[in-house]
């Protein structure tokens, strides 16, 4: 049994933010993505949508309102930055509310309360299993990491950025992006010192992306991104300054 959902939210990070963390779990069907509650009134009047990922500050209506205004309504779960409305959310009883930035383990506490009710519902068992941890090796030109049930081959030549989201880690690539559960720190502490250097709490580089340095910001590519206070210097030296 799939429990289809949407998310809603007017920023296109923070829907790109959900959606990454969607498709991690079997048990959900994403329906689709919008940045305005106006644009799925349809979808859930015909009763297609099981369970809405709603911002709540949004330009044409608040989530809260638009809440309010369904007469068919799905299991709702609120994210928001603005702890505030909490209280109002539950009020509309609301499954969850996820205040932003939240992990993938918070995520998936919100998404296991939507399970446990749509097994109340149906009567049927719903299994999910939390992602199997990333388990990786290194080897002189390459790591390999495995995670979604898969083994990934990653040349270190290939890696423009390592992005850290709290529990897991984006490899940019030339090729694509590969998330998975892994940590920075050990990352940082085993890829090669010559060929990549950390800039950032959430981030590492690749040396010879690099383009250029302006104030606190280095451009890898056509991405910007920024330097820390306490990784500066060794950034700086990158450039022989």
């Amino acid at each position: 049994m799939k429990i289809k959902c949407l998310v809603i939210d007017d920023e296109r990070l923070a829907r790109e933010y959900l959606k990454n963390y969607i498709s991690k779990i079997p048990e959900l069907e994403l329906l689709g993505d919008f940045n305005s509650p106006l644009k799925v009134t349809e979808l859930i009047k015909k009763g297609e949508v099981d369970l809405l990922f709603i911002d709540i500050q949004m330009p044409d209506i608040t989530g809260v309102e638009f809440i309010k205004s369904l007469t068919n309504k799905p299991e709702v779960i609120f994210t928001t930055a603005y702890q505030e409305y909490a209280l109002e959310g539950f009020n509309l009883s609301a499954i969850d509310y996820l205040l932003k930035p939240f992990s993938f383990e918070r995520f998936f506490q919100a998404v296991n309360k939507v399970i446990d009710r749509f097994e109340s519902k149906t009567g049927k068992s719903i299994q999910t299993q939390f992602p199997e941890p990333a388990q990786t090796t290194y080897a002189e030109t390459y790591l390999t990491i495995r995670a979604d049930r898969k083994f990934y081959k990653i040349n270190f030549d290939d890696i423009k950025y390592i992005e850290g989201q709290k529990a897991y880690v984006s490899f940019h690539t030339s090729k694509k992006r590969i998330t998975a559960l892994a940590s920075l720190k050990e990352l940082e502490e085993a890829l090669p010192k010559k060929q990549f250097i950390r800039i950032h709490k959430s981030y590492i580089v690749s040396v010879k992306e690099i383009l250029s340095l302006e104030g606190n910001i280095i451009e890898v590519e056509d991405v910007k991104l920024p330097v820390g206070k306490i990784y500066k210097e060794d950034v700086m030296k990158v450039f022989g300054i």
